[in-house]
């Protein structure tokens, strides 16, 4: 496997696989079929007269990514070669991260291109079936879970031939605890005989830091200027220190150093077949000596405003900690762990609140003595003593009681928001002079909650709209709150979560469950720790701009570390720009604030052929609009503004060639006759849609409400493949293969297509069924469960939680248990319901992986091996 993923800027994943090709395959036509695995079990059941083939291999990979002004330009070019008498299968993956569009795809074989090119989603469907009445195999990849959009493209190499695959896209580079990430994470299946990583960085100012640490798992926080740096680059920088170019290329020997190193930290097995080398890191920053920088080019301007010699805000925050009974174990000691280092970063001068939840809700209050009164009910007509400055005793005493934490009881998601939101708004006022003056002092402090939860509302209100509505409602006005939210290990909901955060001027970050949670949790805190400005302002004369052009332009903080970006359109004629930016700063001398401004001016000038403002223009605009989008509750008063936003982002996609959410990839066969679209799957198809199979002339389809997803089969042959129907919760796993796993990597949202060249089919004999040795068990159709069949004791064997588990099964399916006993896997939604039923009467599960089995899995009567199956009602 060859992933590429980055940590703030992830750039992908990349493999390249091969099998044998189908025996059975029509030469006349190309199929293509949805799945969401690479085709390496399927032809199991095969037999040829040939002798074994040389496999196809991975001669070549190229990864150029070109930074200008912080937009990263990424080709990923790779090289395969079938040196083979007949034709063989090869894999391409792609990881897509939530900040990046893919721009551009190709496939070229034999000197004849597959070209993609991008279509809204409505004309995609209609391409999709065309193609299907036709007799063609189609799908398409669409943009959805917008944290992890995973396809995957394998086609048939020739015998002697080479194919090409080269995936571009672009991202906007995040500034994060005060320097860029571009990190490209290494996995191409196998030693590479030729590979080249190159960075190019281009910028306006001086770059001030370029730091490449040593490659790393893609498991660990982000790299910091203590890190060890990787001796094995080559870092070139130009004479006006503007540019730099950065090279990679390992050899042999080098390669095979990685994947040792790799195995050693992430406790993976070092097969070197695997071809796990790691993440390769290029960190950078310019330089910041004035505070802002607007750039204008051909018609387009670009404002980067990052001011570093302003003392923070004191803040006051409010953390909202789960403690229900599922963050018992490791969970709740890292909390302890976290919030204990978290405390002891608090600035001179702020304040804080901790909230602790499950089925009730408790603040710590000081306001009486004796250590058993500390944790009580919140009493909003009596707030004194549950503000505390963050004085070195208030802090030690917090963290007395932080320690005694632990885990019980449900979790009363609502309550707790309303509790906080209250907090957080009101400070410790109270009825008497004395406390009012302290809640003036109080509403000077920036106001921020940091809401941690690892799962869905279960008591009390358990609506998450009508939660979020509630929330949106209490925190608005004066002093309203940024609210960030952790959606901590691996089962919380993060679309709630992203909506919370979206509609309260923050952001949810996802820390997932590993060895180093309490570091994820401390460097996430680091991100907003340091409120420097609030009310941030950028106001550009209207003269000087196209009216509705420019991005948000209104931000409600601007905290160390980061960088805010404005971008739009110069009017016509205007000779320069020349923008003003407010807020509110810390006074100089004094607790309180003062009024922030800077102006900037800046002449229109020719075109720079290196600035890509246009682009950065329509990335920012589109990732804006379906942010506003997706802040907004789903409902009849807000569906014309759903609409409204969708139609402006997805004309500028299409204007672009992005493909987003609201658009679709489609690859067109050189001759124009076939349409191979890509879409991922849903990501709450699995409970929401278990599926159902429908049978419509020569074809067969997997079929959901809303698309055909799955197989395709023409004239009763079977092209391959099937689709995974999963729960998730429309994030990415940022860790990279070789981790432990974790709810993610279960429940993918993933999506692939097979294309399928015509070749010359091989002389084959029939295949032997009995040879199967799933057949027995009825569990012909699961091929997943291969790797976990124990013949000899007729049984799975799953390790889980480093325990073996062991499953029977009986090749007398009548013999079986009955089942039907009521389970909840996970992140199945109030409204369905599950039962646990032998495995092979669950048709459900027959295209998920064997991973995904250990997280569904249920035992029957007498130890036989279950599924948690949902109903069908």
């Amino acid at each position: 496997m060859f992933h590429l993923r980055m940590a703030v800027l992830t750039l992908g994943v990349v493999a390249l696989s091969y099998t044998a090709a189908k025996p059975t395959f029509d030469a006349t036509e190309a199929s293509l079929v949805v799945s969401s695995d690479p085709p390496t079990e399927e032809n199991s059941d095969v037999s040829t007269t040939e002798e074994p083939n040389a496999p196809i291999k991975l001669t070549e990979m190229d990864v150029l990514s070109k930074i200008s002004l912080r937009y990263a330009h990424t080709s990923v070019v790779t090289r395969v070669r079938n040196p083979a008498s007949r034709a063989q299968e090869t894999t391409f993956r792609m990881l897509l991260p939530d900040t990046a569009f893919i721009s551009g795809f190709t496939m070229t074989v034999d000197g004849k291109s597959y070209k993609a090119f991008v279509k809204k989603k409505e004309e995609a469907k209609q391409i999709y079936s065309e193609a299907v009445s036709r007799g063609f195999g189609a799908a398409h990849i669409a943009a959805k879970a917008r944290d992890s959009n995973h396809f995957t493209v394998s086609m048939n190499v020739e015998p002697r031939s080479t194919v090409v695959f080269n995936l571009t896209y672009e991202e906007l580079l995040v500034r994060r605890n005060g320097v860029y990430n571009h990190a490209i994470n290494l996995h191409p299946g196998a030693i590479v005989p030729k590979m080249q990583v190159t960075v190019h960085i281009k910028e306006t100012r001086k770059i001030s830091t370029i730091r490449v640490p040593e490659i790393r798992t893609g498991n660990e926080i982000d790299a910091n200027e203590n890190d060890p740096q990787y001796k094995n680059v080559v870092i070139i920088r130009t004479e006006g220190d503007n540019e730099a170019i950065i090279t990679f290329i390992p050899d042999d020997a080098e390669q095979r150093r990685l994947i040792r190193v790799y195995a050693e930290k992430s406790g993976s097995h070092g097969d070197e077949n695997k071809g796990l080398l790691g993440q390769f890191v290029v960190q950078y920053d310019i330089d910041r000596s004035v505070d802002g920088e607007i750039l204008v080019n051909d018609g387009y301007f670009v404002h980067f405003f990052a001011p570093t010699s302003l003392p923070p805000l004191p803040k006051h925050v409010v953390f909202v900690l789960d403690t229900s009974i599922s963050m018992s174990g490791r969970e709740i000691m890292q909390l302890r762990d976290a919030m204990r280092t978290i405390l002891n970063t608090l600035n001179s001068g702020d304040h804080f609140s901790i909230i602790k939840f499950n089925t009730d809700v408790q603040v710590l209050d000081w306001s009486e003595t004796g250590e058993d009164r500390v944790w009580k009910t919140y009493d909003k007509y009596n707030r004194n003593g549950i503000v505390m400055e963050a004085t070195p005793e208030n802090i030690a005493r917090a963290q007395t009681f932080i320690s005694t934490l632990y885990a019980s009881g449900v979790t009363n998601i609502a309550e707790a928001l309303d509790v906080a939101v209250d907090i957080a708004k009101g400070g410790a006022a109270n009825n008497n002079a004395a406390e009012n003056s302290v809640a003036a002092e109080i509403n000077k402090l920036e106001p921020i909650i940091i809401f941690l939860t690892d799962g869905d509302p279960t008591t009390g209100e358990t609506d998450t709209t009508v939660i979020v509505k509630r929330v949106n409602e209490k925190n608005s006005e004066e002093n309203k709150a940024s609210i960030f939210t952790i959606a901590f290990g691996s089962y919380p909901d993060r679309n709630f979560l992203r909506k919370l955060s979206l509609s309260n001027s923050g952001f949810m970050r996802h820390i997932y469950m590993a060895a180093d949670a309490a570091l994820q949790l401390q460097d996430f805190y680091r991100t907003v720790a340091s409120p420097l400005l609030a009310d941030v302002q950028f106001q550009y004369p209207k003269e000087q701009i196209t009216e509705g052009s420019v991005t948000e332009s209104k931000f409600r903080a601007y905290y160390a570390g980061s960088e805010t970006v404005v971008a739009g359109r110069v009017a016509a004629g205007a000779p320069a720009l020349a923008p003003r930016v407010l807020g509110k700063c810390r006074a100089q001398g004094g607790p309180g604030r003062q009024t922030y401004e800077i102006s900037l001016s800046t002449p229109v000038v020719p075109k720079e052929s290196y600035f890509p403002l246009e682009r950065i223009w329509a990335y920012v605009t589109i990732k804006q609009l379906l942010d506003q989008k997706d802040a907004l509750i789903q409902n009849d008063e807000n569906k014309g503004k759903v609409q409204d936003l969708e139609k402006t982002a997805m004309d500028i996609a299409l204007q672009y060639e992005f493909v987003t959410p609201l658009t679709s990839l489609v690859v067109v066969k050189p001759d124009d006759t076939r349409a191979v679209e890509l879409k991922p799957v849903d990501d709450n198809d699995f409970f929401d849609n278990p599926g159902r199979s429908f049978y419509s002339g020569s074809s067969r389809y997997y079929h959901r409400d809303d698309d055909m997803h799955s197989m395709f089969t023409s004239s009763g042959r079977i092209a391959g493949g099937s689709t995974l129907y999963s729960r998730f919760y429309s994030g990415a796993p940022t860790r990279v293969l070789g981790g432990p796993p974790d709810y993610d990597d279960l429940f993918p949202n993933s999506f692939s297509a097979r294309v399928y060249r015509p070749f010359t089919p091989p002389t084959t004999t029939a295949s032997n069924p009995s040879s199967d040795p799933l057949e027995p068990y009825s569990l012909k159709e699961f091929r997943w469960a291969l790797s976990l069949l124990d013949a000899a004791s007729d049984s799975l064997v799953l390790h889980v939680n480093g325990t073996q588990v062991n499953l029977k099964l009986t090749k007398d399916i009548n013999t079986a248990p009955a089942g039907g006993a009521a389970c909840s896997p996970p992140g199945m939604p109030a409204r369905m319901s599950a039962s646990c039923q032998y495995l092979p009467r669950c048709a459900v599960v027959r295209n998920i992986s064997a991973r995904m089995y250990e997280r569904l899995y249920c035992v029957l009567e007498n130890g036989y091996a279950g599924v948690c199956c949902p109903n069908r009602n």
